[in-house]
């Protein structure tokens, strides 16, 4: 396995190695001793996993949680999604800022996105699969989505010409400067 570094210098990369043969191929999907070896004291441990199904252009996020936040690995299964992460960690210079990356069932790869940033994912193929671990357990009450097409973050969404299809949970979500009040 290998580590990139992205935009955000504790935001990583990771190309996962296939393994081929005639029947196909074989890959390790989360190996912990890998990830403490690659990324040393921010090595998650995982304690729940998610897997969603989607259709083509449907966007899910902006999330985080505010007290219990959430390290996470991203794998795309089938299909292909623009990932999004925005920096919530008010003690950084990078708050507020953004940045995508594009993960797809053919490029073998994983992100890792460290507690305090939310998340979210635009799917670019129909029949779109994602597992991602979590590093803490989904808790409802502490959650919060951030506005997906928010001016002030100003995330540059692929297809931008068609409306997403979204949630109602995150069509309502609330703008960086309203988080700000939020956790304060």
């Amino acid at each position: 396995m290998q580590i990139r570094e992205t935009f955000f210098e504790s935001v990583h990369l990771l190309d996962v190695p296939r393994y081929p043969d005639e029947r196909g191929w074989f890959s390790e999907s989360q190996h912990q001793q890998q990830y403490a070896d690659l990324l040393g004291l921010d090595a998650p441990v995982f304690l729940q996993s998610n897997v969603s199904h989607s259709h083509i252009n449907v966007l899910r996020g902006m999330h985080a949680q505010l007290t219990r936040p959430q390290g996470k690995l991203i794998q795309v299964l089938s299909g292909e999604i623009y990932d999004v992460f925005v920096d919530l960690r008010a003690d950084q210079a990078t708050f507020g800022l953004w940045h995508g990356i594009r993960l797809s069932a053919q490029n073998s790869q994983q992100l890792w996105i460290p507690a305090g940033f939310a998340h979210g994912f635009l799917t670019l193929a129909q029949d779109t699969t994602v597992l991602y671990h979590c590093s803490d357990y989904y808790v409802p009450n502490d959650q919060i989505t951030l506005l997906w097409n928010d001016p002030d973050i100003n995330i540059q969404w692929p297809n931008s010409h068609t409306s997403p299809v979204l949630s109602p949970k995150d069509q309502a979500g609330m703008t960086l400067k309203e988080y700000i009040k939020c956790a304060s």
